[in-house]
């Protein structure tokens, strides 16, 4: 009991600490004026996301009933996953001060013209940003196929039959061949969201749109294409993008030191510790959406995406100057440390990284 009385002094200057740490680097960043709006950049994005789209939906029709087709599958999927990142930057405030804005156009980008339930995506990522890495918090970490922790593992060795057991043990291999799925997987759970009973705030509009879309891409797919050409043509466009999304989305956190569900932290170096930027081009930068600057966006998610890249400098310096690690790395690199962790994991290793804050805590 002394021992818990001693510590409570010692976590509370911990906390207090860290949230005078955020709040000067707060300070600065809003001084050096990362945080203002751009406009300019985002309406052009907007106006030119509906071009491109409009564009290939043309090219689409003229080509006809072909098996050029395969080649329009792939570039829908890469332009349908461009504009969910756009929807993603309006979900987290970046495109207009008004939130009333930024919803209605994550509603038509991500319901009306992507697929993808804005309120289920909402929800889901919401928490992730909350507590990444956290066990029993970040949904991120809670997925039906892949174990990240020694704990799923041990919960679905009850149920293990010889085909499972081979699975886990090189789900590393397969993670990446699994996000093929994730396209279709992200329809699903969206269509599932809006007839469920949750609470929906656009319940009604996120129907319409999502009808709308996913039966009139349907209908439209169907009427220029034989069945065959339009099978095929589908299993490309949704595994494609559901790929390209995965592969965007899975050097962020996966593989960085997981969280115990007791630990409380303080929210610079939860969102740091926890995060990996990925360095690379400009190029890399829209082909990501920004989201290879992943501290970045945990520290500030409303920061508008073309101002990540001049923030990272800052932040990374700052975070030197406290001693707190700034992890990144190239896009190759992420990709094999994820896919060794995973596999790590699957193989039954039961702490495959060491949490980086829990190694200060028991050295303060």
């Amino acid at each position: 009991m002394t021992d818990r009385l001693a510590a409570r002094p010692r976590q509370t200057a911990r906390r207090d600490r860290g949230t005078k740490d955020y709040t000067e680097l707060s300070r600065i960043i809003t001084a050096s004026g990362l945080m203002r709006r751009r406009y300019g950049y985002y309406w052009s994005k907007l106006v030119g996301a509906a071009v491109v789209l409009g564009g290939a939906i043309t090219v689409f029709v003229i080509i006809g009933d072909s098996w050029w087709q395969i080649f329009m599958g792939a570039a829908l999927a890469i332009v349908f996953a461009q504009i969910a990142m756009l929807g993603h930057d309006a979900a987290h405030r970046q495109i207009f001060a008004s939130g009333r804005w930024n919803d209605w156009t994550s509603l038509v980008l991500g319901n009306l013209l992507v697929g993808m339930s804005y309120g289920w995506w909402q929800h889901k990522h919401t928490r992730h940003h909350a507590n990444p890495n956290k066990i029993g918090a970040d949904p991120d970490i809670e997925l039906p196929v892949i174990a990240f922790t020694a704990e799923q593992v041990d919960e679905r060795a009850r149920h293990r039959s010889g085909a499972v057991a081979w699975l886990m043990a090189h789900q590393g291999i397969l993670f990446f061949p699994i996000l093929l799925l994730e396209g279709l997987s992200l329809h699903a759970s969206s269509v599932r969201r809006v007839v469920s009973p949750a609470p929906l705030r656009h319940r009604t509009v996120e129907i319409a749109f999502l009808a709308i879309r996913i039966g009139g891409y349907l209908a439209l797919v169907f009427l220029v294409l034989s069945p065959g050409i339009a099978a095929v043509f589908l299993a490309v466009q949704l595994g494609l993008f559901g790929l390209y999304l995965g592969m965007t989305f899975a050097p962020n956190h996966k593989g960085m030191p997981l969280v115990p569900a007791d630990a409380k932290l303080d929210f610079l170096r939860r969102q740091v510790l926890m995060s990996r930027n990925v360095r690379g081009s400009r190029l890399l930068d829209v082909a990501m959406g920004g989201l290879n600057y992943q501290i970045e966006h945990h520290l500030f998610p409303s920061m508008p995406r073309p101002h990540l890249r001049q923030a990272s400098r800052t932040i990374r310096a700052y975070c030197e100057r406290l001693g707190v690690r700034y992890t990144e790395t190239s896009l190759w690199a992420s990709y094999g440390i994820v896919s060794r962790y995973i596999n790590r994991v699957g193989l039954g290793e039961r702490d495959p990284f060491e949490c980086p804050l829990l190694q200060q805590r028991q050295t303060v």
